[in-house]
Protein backbone atom coordinates (compact mmCIF):
# COMPACT_ATOMS: atom_id res chain seq x y z
CA UNK A 1 0.00 0.00 0.00
CA UNK A 2 0.78 3.25 -0.25
CA UNK A 3 2.52 6.21 2.05
CA UNK A 4 0.53 8.79 2.41
CA UNK A 5 1.22 12.12 4.54
CA UNK A 6 -1.82 13.92 6.68
CA UNK A 7 -0.97 17.48 8.00
CA UNK A 8 -2.50 18.73 11.13
CA UNK A 9 -2.64 15.23 12.96
CA UNK A 10 -3.89 16.64 15.97
CA UNK A 11 -6.67 17.74 14.38
CA UNK A 12 -10.56 16.45 14.25
CA UNK A 13 -10.98 15.83 10.35
CA UNK A 14 -6.98 14.89 9.90
CA UNK A 15 -7.62 12.03 12.86
CA UNK A 16 -10.26 10.30 11.02
CA UNK A 17 -8.61 10.64 7.85
CA UNK A 18 -5.51 8.85 9.68
CA UNK A 19 -7.58 6.55 11.04
CA UNK A 20 -9.81 5.25 7.87
CA UNK A 21 -5.99 4.88 5.98
CA UNK A 22 -4.65 2.99 8.51
CA UNK A 23 -7.43 0.54 8.38
CA UNK A 24 -7.24 0.60 4.65
CA UNK A 25 -3.62 -0.66 5.21
CA UNK A 26 -1.84 2.31 4.37
CA UNK A 27 1.88 3.68 6.23
CA UNK A 28 0.76 7.06 7.42
CA UNK A 29 3.06 9.97 8.46
CA UNK A 30 1.22 12.83 9.86
CA UNK A 31 2.58 16.21 11.34
CA UNK A 32 2.28 17.90 14.68
CA UNK A 33 3.80 21.34 14.92
CA UNK A 34 5.28 20.08 17.90
CA UNK A 35 6.40 16.35 18.63
CA UNK A 36 5.72 17.06 22.08
CA UNK A 37 1.85 16.16 21.31
CA UNK A 38 3.01 12.61 19.53
CA UNK A 39 1.94 10.38 22.28
CA UNK A 40 -1.31 11.93 23.11
CA UNK A 41 -1.96 11.66 19.46
CA UNK A 42 -1.30 8.29 18.71
CA UNK A 43 -2.75 7.78 22.20
CA UNK A 44 -6.48 8.67 20.79
CA UNK A 45 -6.20 6.83 17.58
CA UNK A 46 -5.38 3.66 19.37
CA UNK A 47 -8.11 3.83 21.74
CA UNK A 48 -10.18 4.91 18.79
CA UNK A 49 -8.72 1.22 17.08
CA UNK A 50 -6.13 2.21 15.12
CA UNK A 51 -3.22 0.10 14.31
CA UNK A 52 -0.23 2.35 15.00
CA UNK A 53 2.39 0.25 13.67
CA UNK A 54 2.43 1.93 10.17
CA UNK A 55 2.19 5.36 11.58
CA UNK A 56 4.58 8.17 12.68
CA UNK A 57 5.03 11.61 12.82
CA UNK A 58 6.85 14.61 11.68
CA UNK A 59 7.27 18.06 13.06
CA UNK A 60 6.42 21.09 10.50
CA UNK A 61 4.45 24.29 10.79
CA UNK A 62 2.28 26.12 8.24
CA UNK A 63 4.17 29.34 8.75
CA UNK A 64 7.72 27.90 7.90
CA UNK A 65 9.29 25.99 5.30
CA UNK A 66 11.43 24.28 7.68
CA UNK A 67 10.48 20.24 8.34
CA UNK A 68 7.66 20.31 4.91
CA UNK A 69 10.20 18.42 2.89
CA UNK A 70 11.22 15.80 5.43
CA UNK A 71 7.48 15.13 6.14
CA UNK A 72 6.97 14.94 1.90
CA UNK A 73 9.62 12.27 1.58
CA UNK A 74 8.92 9.14 0.23
CA UNK A 75 4.95 10.22 0.22
CA UNK A 76 2.50 8.75 -2.79
CA UNK A 77 0.00 11.29 -1.66
CA UNK A 78 -0.33 13.97 0.40
CA UNK A 79 -3.99 15.15 2.78
CA UNK A 80 -3.82 18.63 3.45
CA UNK A 81 -5.88 18.69 5.99
CA UNK A 82 -4.54 21.39 8.72
CA UNK A 83 -6.02 24.95 8.68
CA UNK A 84 -6.68 27.71 11.32
CA UNK A 85 -10.32 27.54 12.31
CA UNK A 86 -10.70 29.59 15.50
CA UNK A 87 -14.03 29.88 17.34
CA UNK A 88 -13.86 33.81 17.40
CA UNK A 89 -13.52 36.55 14.43
CA UNK A 90 -9.52 37.46 15.10
CA UNK A 91 -8.48 41.19 15.26
CA UNK A 92 -6.24 41.02 12.13
CA UNK A 93 -7.87 38.96 9.38
CA UNK A 94 -4.21 37.86 8.18
CA UNK A 95 -3.76 35.77 11.49
CA UNK A 96 -6.53 33.31 9.14
CA UNK A 97 -5.00 34.75 5.90
CA UNK A 98 -1.51 33.96 5.82
CA UNK A 99 -1.29 30.73 7.75
CA UNK A 100 -4.43 29.21 5.54
CA UNK A 101 -3.09 30.05 2.18
CA UNK A 102 1.23 30.21 2.75
CA UNK A 103 0.29 26.71 4.00
CA UNK A 104 -1.26 25.34 1.43
CA UNK A 105 1.29 26.94 -1.21
CA UNK A 106 4.51 25.67 1.35
CA UNK A 107 2.53 21.75 1.05
CA UNK A 108 1.92 21.51 -2.47
CA UNK A 109 5.35 23.02 -3.66
CA UNK A 110 7.04 20.35 -0.90
CA UNK A 111 4.50 17.48 -2.52
CA UNK A 112 5.80 18.95 -6.24
CA UNK A 113 9.34 18.36 -5.45
CA UNK A 114 9.14 15.00 -3.92
CA UNK A 115 7.11 13.26 -6.92
CA UNK A 116 3.80 13.04 -4.66
CA UNK A 117 1.16 11.55 -7.14
CA UNK A 118 -1.42 13.79 -5.60
CA UNK A 119 -2.49 16.19 -2.96
CA UNK A 120 -6.19 16.13 -1.92
CA UNK A 121 -7.35 19.33 0.33
CA UNK A 122 -9.53 20.29 2.66
CA UNK A 123 -11.22 23.18 1.64
CA UNK A 124 -14.72 24.36 3.03
CA UNK A 125 -17.86 25.59 1.77
CA UNK A 126 -16.65 28.74 3.15
CA UNK A 127 -15.22 28.78 -0.05
CA UNK A 128 -18.20 28.18 -2.27
CA UNK A 129 -21.41 30.11 -0.79
CA UNK A 130 -20.84 33.30 1.35
CA UNK A 131 -20.91 36.54 0.29
CA UNK A 132 -24.22 36.18 -1.92
CA UNK A 133 -27.53 37.08 -1.96
CA UNK A 134 -30.54 34.52 -1.18
CA UNK A 135 -31.07 32.17 -4.42
CA UNK A 136 -33.87 29.02 -4.83
CA UNK A 137 -30.93 27.04 -6.17
CA UNK A 138 -28.04 24.86 -4.49
CA UNK A 139 -24.56 25.75 -4.61
CA UNK A 140 -22.50 23.73 -6.33
CA UNK A 141 -18.94 23.15 -6.95
CA UNK A 142 -18.90 25.87 -9.83
CA UNK A 143 -19.48 28.58 -7.05
CA UNK A 144 -16.88 30.61 -5.74
CA UNK A 145 -17.38 32.74 -2.18
CA UNK A 146 -18.06 36.64 -3.34
CA UNK A 147 -14.90 38.20 -1.40
CA UNK A 148 -16.16 41.39 -2.66
CA UNK A 149 -19.13 41.37 0.03
CA UNK A 150 -18.87 43.41 3.11
CA UNK A 151 -20.22 40.15 4.82
CA UNK A 152 -17.85 37.65 4.04
CA UNK A 153 -15.76 37.43 7.83
CA UNK A 154 -11.80 36.27 8.11
CA UNK A 155 -12.34 32.77 8.37
CA UNK A 156 -14.74 32.31 4.43
CA UNK A 157 -12.38 34.55 3.11
CA UNK A 158 -9.00 32.49 4.22
CA UNK A 159 -10.47 29.35 2.64
CA UNK A 160 -11.38 31.18 -0.66
CA UNK A 161 -7.81 32.45 -0.67
CA UNK A 162 -6.02 29.45 0.22
CA UNK A 163 -8.22 26.99 -2.20
CA UNK A 164 -7.97 30.07 -5.40
CA UNK A 165 -3.91 29.60 -4.45
CA UNK A 166 -3.73 26.23 -5.05
CA UNK A 167 -5.57 25.87 -7.92
CA UNK A 168 -3.67 28.73 -9.34
CA UNK A 169 -0.32 26.42 -8.31
CA UNK A 170 -1.69 23.26 -9.98
CA UNK A 171 -2.54 24.80 -13.18
CA UNK A 172 1.14 25.79 -13.28
CA UNK A 173 2.88 22.52 -12.63
CA UNK A 174 1.74 19.91 -15.50
CA UNK A 175 1.09 16.47 -14.22
CA UNK A 176 0.74 17.79 -11.03
CA UNK A 177 -2.59 16.40 -9.47
CA UNK A 178 -5.02 18.27 -6.80
CA UNK A 179 -8.39 17.47 -5.39
CA UNK A 180 -10.48 19.62 -3.41
CA UNK A 181 -12.71 18.79 -0.73
CA UNK A 182 -15.19 21.45 0.26
CA UNK A 183 -17.55 19.92 3.78
CA UNK A 184 -19.80 22.47 5.00
CA UNK A 185 -20.03 22.35 8.93
CA UNK A 186 -18.18 18.92 10.41
CA UNK A 187 -19.74 17.10 12.92
CA UNK A 188 -19.46 13.80 14.30
CA UNK A 189 -18.02 11.50 16.92
CA UNK A 190 -14.98 12.90 18.67
CA UNK A 191 -12.18 11.21 19.91
CA UNK A 192 -10.72 13.13 22.43
CA UNK A 193 -11.31 16.24 25.27
CA UNK A 194 -9.57 18.70 22.22
CA UNK A 195 -12.61 19.43 20.11
CA UNK A 196 -12.84 21.24 17.27
CA UNK A 197 -14.45 24.36 16.66
CA UNK A 198 -17.12 23.10 13.94
CA UNK A 199 -18.67 20.38 16.92
CA UNK A 200 -18.55 23.23 19.78
CA UNK A 201 -21.90 24.70 18.66
CA UNK A 202 -23.26 21.01 19.96
CA UNK A 203 -21.32 20.92 22.96
CA UNK A 204 -22.79 24.61 24.02
CA UNK A 205 -26.47 23.58 22.97
CA UNK A 206 -25.99 20.28 24.70
CA UNK A 207 -24.74 22.01 27.93
CA UNK A 208 -27.41 24.32 27.95
CA UNK A 209 -25.01 27.22 27.42
CA UNK A 210 -27.13 28.98 24.73
CA UNK A 211 -29.81 31.11 26.03
CA UNK A 212 -31.44 30.69 22.58
CA UNK A 213 -31.02 29.69 19.10
CA UNK A 214 -30.16 32.06 16.36
CA UNK A 215 -32.17 32.00 13.27
CA UNK A 216 -29.86 30.21 10.96
CA UNK A 217 -29.88 27.13 8.71
CA UNK A 218 -26.27 25.70 7.57
CA UNK A 219 -25.49 22.59 6.45
CA UNK A 220 -23.72 19.41 8.45
CA UNK A 221 -21.49 15.90 7.80
CA UNK A 222 -20.16 13.54 9.67
CA UNK A 223 -16.49 13.86 10.03
CA UNK A 224 -15.91 9.58 9.09
CA UNK A 225 -17.74 10.78 5.69
CA UNK A 226 -15.49 13.62 5.14
CA UNK A 227 -12.83 11.33 5.99
CA UNK A 228 -13.96 8.74 3.49
CA UNK A 229 -14.48 11.56 0.81
CA UNK A 230 -10.74 12.06 1.09
CA UNK A 231 -9.97 8.45 0.25
CA UNK A 232 -11.94 8.08 -2.67
CA UNK A 233 -10.34 11.68 -3.76
CA UNK A 234 -6.61 10.12 -3.33
CA UNK A 235 -7.27 7.16 -5.53
CA UNK A 236 -10.02 7.90 -8.02
CA UNK A 237 -8.76 8.54 -10.95
CA UNK A 238 -11.58 11.03 -11.81
CA UNK A 239 -11.00 13.25 -9.28
CA UNK A 240 -8.37 14.58 -10.75
CA UNK A 241 -8.74 18.29 -10.99
CA UNK A 242 -12.11 18.33 -9.58
CA UNK A 243 -13.44 19.88 -5.90
CA UNK A 244 -16.28 17.58 -4.27
CA UNK A 245 -18.81 19.45 -1.56
CA UNK A 246 -19.24 17.05 1.44
CA UNK A 247 -22.96 17.71 2.69
CA UNK A 248 -25.93 15.30 4.44
CA UNK A 249 -28.64 16.55 2.51
CA UNK A 250 -30.53 20.12 2.83
CA UNK A 251 -29.01 23.03 5.28
CA UNK A 252 -31.16 22.66 8.54
CA UNK A 253 -32.10 25.46 11.14
CA UNK A 254 -30.58 25.48 14.50
CA UNK A 255 -33.96 25.54 15.98
CA UNK A 256 -34.36 21.55 13.71
CA UNK A 257 -31.03 21.06 15.23
CA UNK A 258 -32.37 21.16 18.76
CA UNK A 259 -35.80 19.31 18.50
CA UNK A 260 -33.63 16.33 16.76
CA UNK A 261 -31.28 16.43 19.67
CA UNK A 262 -34.27 16.38 22.07
CA UNK A 263 -35.94 14.13 20.53
CA UNK A 264 -33.48 11.14 19.88
CA UNK A 265 -31.59 11.66 23.45
CA UNK A 266 -34.11 12.12 25.65
CA UNK A 267 -33.74 13.57 29.26
CA UNK A 268 -29.69 13.99 27.64
CA UNK A 269 -30.69 16.76 25.46
CA UNK A 270 -33.12 17.90 28.46
CA UNK A 271 -30.80 21.70 28.26
CA UNK A 272 -30.91 22.04 24.69
CA UNK A 273 -32.93 25.37 24.31
CA UNK A 274 -36.29 25.78 22.32
CA UNK A 275 -36.86 29.10 21.41
CA UNK A 276 -35.56 31.58 19.35
CA UNK A 277 -33.46 34.90 19.77
CA UNK A 278 -34.35 38.02 17.88
CA UNK A 279 -32.28 38.57 15.04
CA UNK A 280 -31.64 42.53 16.45
CA UNK A 281 -30.54 40.39 19.83
CA UNK A 282 -27.46 38.80 18.07
CA UNK A 283 -26.50 42.13 16.07
CA UNK A 284 -26.31 43.88 19.08
CA UNK A 285 -24.14 41.22 20.70
CA UNK A 286 -22.05 41.44 17.76
CA UNK A 287 -20.93 45.00 18.84
CA UNK A 288 -19.01 43.50 22.07
CA UNK A 289 -18.66 39.69 20.68
CA UNK A 290 -16.37 38.35 18.25
CA UNK A 291 -18.51 35.06 18.16
CA UNK A 292 -21.75 36.91 17.66
CA UNK A 293 -20.46 39.32 14.94
CA UNK A 294 -19.24 36.17 12.96
CA UNK A 295 -22.66 34.57 12.57
CA UNK A 296 -24.71 37.75 12.45
CA UNK A 297 -24.18 37.95 8.95
CA UNK A 298 -25.70 34.83 8.38
CA UNK A 299 -29.07 35.18 10.17
CA UNK A 300 -32.15 34.66 8.34
CA UNK A 301 -30.25 33.86 4.98
CA UNK A 302 -31.47 30.78 3.07
CA UNK A 303 -28.92 28.35 1.37
CA UNK A 304 -28.57 25.51 0.31
CA UNK A 305 -25.75 23.12 -1.46
CA UNK A 306 -25.46 19.72 -3.58
CA UNK A 307 -23.36 16.87 -3.17
CA UNK A 308 -24.66 15.14 -5.91
CA UNK A 309 -21.32 15.25 -7.99
CA UNK A 310 -19.09 13.37 -5.22
CA UNK A 311 -22.33 10.72 -5.12
CA UNK A 312 -22.07 10.58 -8.90
CA UNK A 313 -18.65 10.37 -9.67
CA UNK A 314 -17.39 8.56 -6.79
CA UNK A 315 -20.47 6.47 -5.22
CA UNK A 316 -19.86 8.38 -2.15
CA UNK A 317 -22.74 7.89 0.36
CA UNK A 318 -22.85 10.00 3.44
CA UNK A 319 -24.84 9.44 6.70
CA UNK A 320 -27.99 11.51 7.26
CA UNK A 321 -27.44 14.65 9.02
CA UNK A 322 -29.84 13.67 11.95
CA UNK A 323 -27.35 10.96 12.62
CA UNK A 324 -24.00 13.15 12.12
CA UNK A 325 -25.48 15.12 14.94
CA UNK A 326 -26.65 12.84 17.54
CA UNK A 327 -23.14 10.42 16.91
CA UNK A 328 -21.33 14.32 17.80
CA UNK A 329 -23.45 14.77 21.27
CA UNK A 330 -23.32 11.10 22.20
CA UNK A 331 -19.47 11.25 21.69
CA UNK A 332 -19.22 14.56 23.88
CA UNK A 333 -21.33 12.47 26.65
CA UNK A 334 -19.28 9.49 26.72
CA UNK A 335 -16.06 11.52 26.70
CA UNK A 336 -17.49 13.55 29.80
CA UNK A 337 -16.88 17.05 27.62
CA UNK A 338 -20.37 18.23 28.47
CA UNK A 339 -21.08 20.47 32.02
CA UNK A 340 -22.25 18.21 34.70
CA UNK A 341 -25.99 19.19 36.32
CA UNK A 342 -26.32 21.14 39.41
CA UNK A 343 -27.96 18.99 42.44
CA UNK A 344 -31.54 19.55 42.79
Amino acid sequence: MSLVLVTGGSGFVAQHCVLQLLAAGHDVRTTVRNTAREDEVRALLKKAGADDRRLSFAAADLTRDAGWPEAVAGCDFVLHVASPFPPTVPKNEDELIIPAREGALRVLKAARAAGVRRVVMTSSFAAVGYGHKDRPTPFDEHDWTDLSSPDVQPYPKSKTLAERAAWDFAAKEPGFQLAVVNPVAVVGPALGHDTSTSIMFVQRVMDGSMPGLPRISFGLVDVRDVADLHLRCMTDPRAAGERFIAVAGDFMAFRDMAQTLRARLGPAASRVPTRELPDWLLRFAGLFSAEAKQVAPELGKHKNATSEKARRLLGWAPRSREDALVATAQSLIELGLLKQKRAA
